[in-house]
């Protein structure tokens, strides 16, 4: 007997049909295409449509076309949920292409489970500052930006540049507990390594 495919109930918006191909494979869903990183106006009503009845869950590819979609969806319909796949979890397995329809199937599922939601404005103030990610290596030095990336990995947020790496925290209100958790994780896997 083949194990059941998980079902995700939310509408999961991705880039292309490579991208609904790959999370069909997956899991049991419905998905809404953006078919480019513009994202036209048809697609956002669709999107608006699909979050006040099911649920809308973005899962965009992790690089900067992937993070633009991401952002327009997100100011247009800004109940959505958000799912991640890191860049090394990304890369096609020949080594051409990165995206969503690359991933392994495991790492799309993964994905899925780790949904995050965003908070209202009023509730985001988890009392992270842009000096506590300056003091975790996050923001300046060689390795701040590898750093900042596995951190993100770590806490289901995804990769973003410094000052979107905050607003991520704390929309998804990440306490200081949860941050500092994952950069110590980080910083003795780079121990191990070194």
């Amino acid at each position: 007997m083949t194990p059941s495919k998980m079902i995700v109930e939310e509408c999961i918006v991705v880039e292309g049909r490579g991208d609904t191909a790959a999370v069909k494979q997956a899991v049991d869903a419905d998905t809404i295409e953006t078919v480019g990183s513009s994202v036209p106006a048809h697609v956002i009503a669709q999107i608006k449509l699909a979050a006040s009845r099911r649920g809308v869950i973005i899962l965009t590819d992790p690089d900067y076309p992937g993070e633009r979609i991401r952002r327009i969806i997100s100011e247009a319909v800004p109940a959505c949920k958000h799912a991640f796949i890191s860049k090394q979890e990304a890369k096609a397995a020949r080594g051409k292409g990165n995206g969503v329809e690359h991933a392994r199937i495991d790492a799309i599922r993964e994905a899925l489970a780790s949904v995050r939601a965003p908070v209202g404005r009023a509730q985001q103030n988890n009392g992270l500052s842009t000096q506590d990610i300056r003091a975790a290596g996050l923001l300046a030095g060689p390795d701040a930006r590898e750093r900042r990336a596995l951190v993100g990995d770590r806490l289901n947020i995804g990769y973003a540049n410094g000052k979107q790496f905050l607003k991520r925290l704390q929309m998804f209100r990440i306490g200081h507990e949860e941050f500092h958790e994952a950069v110590a994780e980080v910083l003795q896997q780079e121990e191990e390594h070194s």
